[in-house]
C-alpha cells in the first residue's frame, strides 16, 4: 500500500487553509498533518509534523512567503507549491519563489476561477516525488551568468529555429539556459506550462535576467535572431507558420494542456522541417513527446533535458522512450550546445 503524502498547508486566513484542506483531502492518498498561519509557527510545524510537501502563501505577516521559503531551500530543501493571488506583485513573487526551487504554483480561487485548487491533489503528489536541491543562486549570480555567457561576439545563427517545452521546474530551467544565450540567439519559441496571468510577467522577467529580447508572443509576430517568444498562458495555442512567424490558435487542450508543447512542436516540423531544434526541459507528463519525435523525422536536431538535472523527469523521459531525443545532456551543458549546434560557423 503507497504511503500517502504529508502536507503542511502555510497561509495566514483561515478560509484559504480551509479551501486548500478540503481541496486536498478529497484525494485518499493525501493527508494534510497541520496548518500553519504564518512562518514562525510554520517552521516549528515542520520540524514535529516532518511533511512530504509544503503549500506556502506567498504574502503573509511576520515573514513574506519568499523570505521563509529561502530559509527552506537553504537550510532544509522540501518539495514547496506556492498559492498566490493574480496581482502583478503576487506573480512576481511567484516567479521568483520559482526560480529558488519551488516545485509549482496554483492560483488562489477567484470569481470566474472557483475551481483553480482542482488540480492542487495532483500538483502535490507530483511535488513529493520531485527532486529539490539546496538554493545557492541569487539573481545577482544570474545576472553575472549573464555577462558571461552571453559574451558570444563570433556567434552568428544559421537560421533555424529553436523550440522548447517545459513544465514543472521550467522556471528555473529557461532562466538558467536562456542566460547562457547570447544577444543575438537564433529565433526561439517556447511553450512552459503557466498560469495565464503569469506568463507576462514571467517573459518579462526573462527579458531583464537574459540577454536576448524575450516577450510574450503575439499573432503574426516574425521569428528573428535574438528573438524569444513565450507563449501566453490561457486558451490560445502557440504555432509555427511556414513564414516563420508565431499564430496564435483557439483550441482545446492537447495533451492535457492550452498551449501544448506538443502543438508547437508539430508545427516547427510542417513548417520548418530540418532547419529546427528542438528541445525538452523538466515537467510532469508526455506533452512534447509526440511533436519531438515529429521534429527528429522531419530532419530537427533534438536535445532532451537529462534525469539528474530534472526538477520532474517525466516530458523528457517520455520523449527519450519514444526515440524522439537525440541528445541527453544535463541543463548546465544544453545552452551551449543548441549555440554549437546552431552557429553559422558550423556550416563552414
Amino acid at each position: 500500500m503507497m504511503r500517502k503524502v504529508k502536507v503542511l498547508v502555510v497561509d495566514d486566513s483561515p478560509t484559504m487553509r480551509g479551501l486548500i484542506a478540503t481541496a486536498l483531502t478529497k484525494d485518499p492518498d493525501i493527508v494534510v498533518v497541520g496548518e500553519a498561519e504564518d512562518p514562525l509557527q510554520a517552521r516549528q510545524a515542520i520540524k514535529t509534523l516532518n511533511p512530504d510537501v509544503v503549500t506556502l502563501d506567498v504574502e503573509m505577516p511576520n515573514m513574506s512567503g519568499l523570505e521563509f521559503l529561502e530559509k527552506i531551500m537553504r537550510l532544509r530543501p522540501m518539495p514547496v507549491i506556492m498559492v498566490s493571488t493574480l496581482t502583478k506583485r503576487g506573480a512576481e513573487e511567484t516567479l521568483q519563489a520559482l526560480e529558488m526551487g519551488a516545485i509549482d504554483c496554483i492560483e488562489k480561487p477567484r470569481p470566474g476561477n472557483e475551481h483553480s485548487f482542482e488540480e492542487l491533489p495532483y500538483k502535490v503528489k507530483i511535488a513529493a516525488s520531485a527532486r529539490v536541491k539546496p538554493l545557492i543562486r541569487t539573481e545577482d549570480s544570474h545576472r553575472q551568468a549573464r555577462g558571461i555567457r552571453s559574451a558570444h561576439e563570433s556567434y552568428v545563427s544559421d537560421g533555424r529555429v529553436v523550440a522548447i517545452g517545459a513544465s514543472t521546474g521550467g522556471v528555473e530551467a529557461l532562466l538558467e539556459l536562456l542566460s547562457g544565450f547570447p544577444e543575438n540567439c537564433p529565433p526561439t519559441v517556447i511553450t512552459q506550462h503557466m498560469p495565464p496571468a503569469f506568463t507576462h510577467s514571467f517573459a518579462d522577467r526573462l527579458d531583464r535576467l537574459c540577454a536576448p529580447k524575450v516577450q510574450e508572443a503575439t499573432d503574426h509576430a516574425k521569428l528573428l535572431p535574438g528573438n524569444v517568444f513565450l507563449a501566453p498562458g490561457g486558451t490560445r495555442h502557440l504555432e509555427i507558420t511556414p513564414d516563420l512567424r508565431c499564430r496564435l490558435k483557439a483550441g482545446e487542450r492537447v495533451s492535457g494542456h492550452c498551449p501544448s508543447v506538443d502543438v508547437l512542436f508539430n508545427s516547427v516540423a510542417r513548417s520548418c522541417k530540418g532547419n529546427a531544434v528542438g528541445v525538452i526541459l523538466t515537467g510532469m507528463g508526455k506533452d512534447g513527446a509526440a511533436g519531438l519525435l515529429a521534429m527528429r523525422q522531419a530532419g530537427a536536431k533534438t536535445f532532451g533535458q537529462n534525469e539528474s538535472s530534472c526538477i520532474v523527469y517525466g516530458m523528457p523521459k517520455a520523449a527519450f522512450e519514444v526515440g524522439a531525443v537525440e541528445s541527453q545532456l544535463p541543463l548546465d551543458r544544453l545552452a551551449a550546445a543548441i549555440i554549437a549546434e546552431t552557429s553559422m560557423k558550423k556550416k563552414n
